[in-house]
C-alpha cells in the first residue's frame, strides 16, 4: 500500500519514514544550536555535555550529525545500549576504541587501567577521545558513578576523556537527585532540545516531501498546521501522522492531504479523538521561538543578585530578620486556595494580554499568534526551563503555568519577586504568595518577552563572525567596567569567550561561554537599554 501511495503522489520513496536517513536531515534553529553546543563541547578538552529531549525530538539525528563533523583527530566510543552492568559498560568503551581488553576483564581496575593507558597514549599523539552515551536515562546508578570516575582520568592540565550524555527528560531528573550531585556538578554544558515550532514543522514537512521527489503541494492549506498541532511539534510524531495522512489521502483518491484527513489519521494513530494542545504549545506554535540554554535547578535563593534599574528595583537577596520574615509570611495569600477556588483554567490569552501591556505593546486576542504579534512590536518570545532564581537573574516579568491540586492549569504573570514571595495575577486580581508555594505548583517552564539589540536575532558562539558581536563586546565592557579588546572586532574570539564566561559565572548562569538568547536577555536587562519592564519586589 505504501509503495502504491508513493506512485500516486509522484514520489520516489516514502518521505516520512522514521528510519534515520542523512538525506532527510532538517536542521531547525533548535537542532542547529544544539549541534553547535555539542561541537563546542567536543572542541573544549574535557567538556562534559548533557543533551536531553523528549522521545522523537531528533536526538539521534544530532548524534549522527555530530559524528559526521568531528575533527579528524577524534576517536569516539558510542554506547547505544546503556542498560548494562559496570563491567559491560567499561568493556563496551574499550571495544569501541579498539583497546585490547586485559586478561582479567572482570576487574573494574584492570579495565580502567587499560583505558587510561590508551587515553594517555592518544593524548600524547595529539588525539582526542570522546565517549557518547545515548539513552543515558537508562544508566544504572553504579554505572553513572563509573561515568563520574572516568572524568578523573586526566593529565595535570586537562581531562583525557570528553563525555556526552544524551537522554530523555528523565535524565535531568536522575542527575538532579542528591546522590548524583557529584556527577551533575561536573557537567559543563546542558541543552534541552525542544519540539519544532509551527513554522519549523511546516518547513520540515515540505523539506521531506521535496527530498522524496515531490512536486507541488501535497498538503493543503492548514494540513501542516494540523500535523504540527496533533504531533506537538515532535519530528517523529510528525512523520507518523504525515505518513498515515498520505495513505489516507491515497485511499480516498484525494490529490492533497486536507486538515480533515490529518485529523482522521491522528485519531487512528492515537486510537482516540485528537486532543487539543496545551496553552503553552498553542501560543508557541505561532512563531519560531528563539533558542535558549536550559538551566538546571541547583541555585539557592542565597545566590540571588542585588541591583537596580528599570521600571522597578531588582531582587534584593538580603534575607530579612526572622521577625520581619514571620510578619511577611502572615500577609501572604495561600496559592493553593487561590488555585482551588478557580474551577476553570486561567486563560493564556489573559496572561498574554497582561504581559504585552507591561511592555506597552498592543495585543489582540484571537488574532495572529502572540509571538507573531510580539515581533510586530520588535519583541521576541523566549521559552525557558529553570528556577525562580533564574527568573530573578533575568529580572523581567514572565508567564508561569501553575497546576492546581485538581490538575487544572492556570497561566499567570509573575510581576514581582523576592527571596520569600512573588506577586501574580489570578482572576483579575494581584496576589502576593510564598515563593515556596509557587515552586510547588510550577512545572519549571516560563515564557517571557524580550527586545533584541542586534539586527539579526541569534545566539553567538565562539569562532563566529557577526556584526552583532560588536554589541556583545560593548555591552560586556560597559557592565564589567573594562573594554573587551579589540572593541571593533566582529569575531567571537577566546578573550570575548572568557569575558562571557565571567559574566555568566557572576550572574549564576551556566558559565559555558555561549552568548545564548538567555545570556543576551540578562545583559539587556542589566543595561536597561530596551525600555523593558522589570520585576518589582513582592513586598
Amino acid at each position: 500500500m505504501a509503495t502504491m501511495y508513493t506512485s500516486f503522489f509522484g514520489l520516489h520513496e516514502k518521505p516520512f519514514s522514521i528510519t534515520p536517513d542523512p538525506r532527510y536531515l532538517f536542521m531547525s534553529e533548535r537542532h542547529a544550536e544544539a549541534l553547535a553546543h555539542l561541537l563546542y563541547g567536543v572542541r573544549e578538552a574535557g567538556g562534559f555535555i548533557q543533551l536531553t529531549g523528549e522521545v522523537g525530538t531528533g536526538k539521534t539525528t544530532l548524534v549522527r550529525s555530530l559524528l559526521q563533523q568531528l575533527p579528524d583527530n577524534a576517536d569516539v566510543a558510542l554506547i547505544l545500549n546503556p542498560q548494562i552492568s559496570r563491567i559491560e559498560f567499561l568493556c563496551a568503551i574499550c571495544e569501541e576504541l579498539g583497546v585490547v581488553l586485559p586478561e582479567t576483564r572482570g576487574s573494574v581496575k584492570a579495565l580502567v587501567d587499560a583505558l587510561n593507558r590508551f587515553l594517555l597514549e592518544n593524548h600524547s599523539r595529539g588525539r582526542r577521545t570522546i565517549l557518547i552515551v545515548d539513552e543515558a536515562q537508562n544508566l544504572k546508578p553504579d554505572v553513572l558513578e563509573q561515568v563520574r570516575l572516568l572524568t578523573n582520568l586526566e593529565t595535570t592540565k586537562q581531562k583525557l576523556l570528553q563525555i556526552i550524555l544524551i537522554g530523555q527528560p528523565e535524565l535531568r531528573e536522575l542527575l538532579a537527585r542528591n546522590d548524583m550531585r557529584q556527577l551533575a556538578q561536573r557537567i559543563t554544558g546542558r541543552y534541552h532540545l525542544e519540539p519544532l515550532s509551527r513554522s519549523e514543522a511546516e518547513a520540515y514537512i515540505d523539506h521531506r516531501v521535496k527530498v522524496a521527489g515531490g512536486v507541488g503541494r501535497l498538503f493543503a492549506e492548514g494540513a501542516g498546521r494540523e500535523i504540527y498541532r496533533l504531533g506537538n511539534g515532535i519530528p517523529r510524531m510528525i512523520n507518523v501522522i504525515a505518513d498515515r495522512a498520505l495513505l489516507g489521502a491515497f485511499t480516498a483518491d484525494a490529490s492533497q492531504v486536507t486538515p480533515a484527513i490529518v485529523r482522521r489519521a491522528a485519531a487512528e494513530i492515537y486510537d482516540r479523538p485528537a486532543v487539543a494542545l496545551r496553552p503553552w504549545l498553542r501560543w508557541l506554535g505561532w512563531a519560531s521561538l528563539p533558542l535558549a540554554l536550559i538551566l538546571v535547578a541547583g541555585i539557592g535563593w542565597w545566590l540571588l543578585r542585588g541591583g537596580n534599574g528599570g521600571v522597578a528595583p531588582t531582587v534584593d537577596a538580603t534575607p530579612p530578620p526572622a521577625a520581619a520574615a514571620a510578619h511577611d509570611a502572615a500577609e501572604l495569600d495561600s496559592l493553593a486556595a487561590l488555585l482551588d477556588a478557580q474551577t476553570t483554567a486561567s486563560s493564556m490569552e489573559d496572561a498574554q494580554e497582561r504581559l504585552f501591556a507591561l511592555w506597552g505593546a498592543p495585543f489582540v486576542p484571537g488574532a495572529a499568534g502572540a509571538c507573531q504579534q510580539a515581533q510586530a512590536s520588535g519583541l521576541r518570545c523566549l521559552l525557558q526551563r529553570g528556577t525562580l532564581a533564574d527568573i530573578a537573574t533575568l529580572n523581567t516579568p514572565v508567564i508561569l503555568s501553575l497546576r492546581s491540586h485538581r490538575g487544572v492549569e492556570h497561566q499567570v504573570v509573575l510581576t514581582a519577586l523576592d527571596e520569600h514571595s512573588g506577586r501574580i495575577g489570578i482572576a483579575g486580581r494581584e496576589h502576593r504568595v510564598a515563593a515556596s508555594e509557587i515552586a510547588d505548583f510550577w512545572q519549571g517552564e516560563y515564557l517571557l518577552l524580550w527586545r533584541p539589540q542586534t539586527a539579526e536575532v541569534k545566539a553567538f558562539v565562539p569562532g563566529m563572525r557577526d556584526p552583532g558581536i560588536r554589541w556583545l563586546r560593548a555591552s560586556l565592557g560597559t557592565i564589567q567596567g573594562e573594554p573587551v579588546a579589540p572593541v571593533d572586532s566582529d569575531l567571537y574570539d577566546e578573550q570575548l569567550e572568557a569575558r562571557v564566561k565571567r559574566y555568566q559565572h557572576d550572574r549564576h548562569l551556566v558559565a559555558d561561554g555561549l552568548a545564548s538568547h538567555q545570556t543576551q536577555v540578562a545583559i539587556i536587562a542589566e543595561l536597561d537599554t530596551a525600555g523593558a519592564p522589570r520585576l518589582a519586589r513582592a513586598d
